[in-house]
């Protein structure tokens, strides 16, 4: 009789541990993994995927013919430029600024790997990590001075991310990610994972020489998968060879961004990298 009544409270005792526990399981909120392995993330607003523009070198197209076109759709941007090339159209600059795009740091003189003729003056294979350290802390001090904005997020020129050669050759992403909320890279194959991806080098694919028909094709592959698109260009013209964003596909783009339907949150490298920080 004992032992019927013991077993019986303990039995109790048991289920009722794991009545609680499930009813706390349903009520947590477990990290969701999609389909193709990728953790769940909550985009603002109901939106499905992030896109970001992006232009280096501060070339005067993008001054002349490339943000009339984006303020004409409300679209913000962000311009990776270096001081010298800035001082050639302040006036421009301090107008993109004052329109709410955003001016990142691309180094002091854009050091580049010395197999690129231009920069055997100027090699990244001659740097050092003190000798990068200055040039991303005095294009801040330059540009916060020229335009009054200290950038906060970072673009590798070249997309290359090292200094110093053989044994002694050496990254320099911890330096990115100490001062920036964000560094990208250039010539990227993919769109980024936000749950996951490191923000010190997310990638940046090239908007250059692209139909809006293939663009539209990446923002849907983002669109699918969650993801967040960062586009890279450099001039902006109607037509073009080589490092070329055309103005056709940019103003498609832009329409097609805006539209709700699409599903697109299209902004800043610094508002959605802070975004997804903060979601994090």
């Amino acid at each position: 009789m004992f032992l019927k009544k013991y077993f019986t409270i303990v039995t109790f005792a048991i289920s009722f541990f794991i009545l609680i526990n499930t009813a706390v399981i349903g009520q947590a909120k477990p990290e969701q993994i999609t389909s193709k392995g990728e953790k769940e993330f909550r985009w603002p607003e109901g939106k499905r995927a992030a896109i970001s523009l992006s232009f280096d070198d501060a070339r005067l197209s993008q001054i002349d013919i490339g943000i009339p076109i984006l303020d004409k759709y409300g679209v913000k941007a962000t311009f990776y430029v270096s001081p010298s090339s800035v001082k050639r159209r302040l006036d421009g600059w301090k107008k993109a600024v004052a329109n709410g795009h955003e001016i990142g740091n691309h180094t002091l003189t854009h050091p580049c790997t010395i197999n690129y003729g231009s920069a055997r003056k100027n090699a990244l294979e001659d740097y050092t990590l003190e000798m990068m350290e200055h040039e991303l802390d005095e294009a801040n001090a330059v540009l916060e001075s020229l335009l009054g904005v200290k950038p906060t997020t970072f673009a590798y020129p070249c997309g290359q991310k090292y200094v110093g050669r053989g044994e002694n050759i050496k990254s320099y992403v911890p330096l990115v990610a100490k001062r920036f909320i964000v560094g990208r890279e250039w010539l990227s194959e993919n769109s980024n994972i936000p749950a996951s991806c490191d923000l010190a080098h997310v990638m940046g694919m090239k908007c250059d020489g692209m139909t809006f028909e293939q663009i539209k094709e990446l923002t849907d592959q983002a669109v699918k998968r969650g993801r967040w698109l960062v586009l890279c260009g450099h001039e902006i013209r109607q037509s073009g060879r080589g490092l070329t964003t055309f103005t056709s596909t940019l103003e498609a783009l832009c329409e097609y961004a805006q539209d709700p339907a699409n599903g697109l949150w299209i902004d800043t490298v610094e508002k959605i990298g802070r975004y997804i920080v903060e979601q994090r």
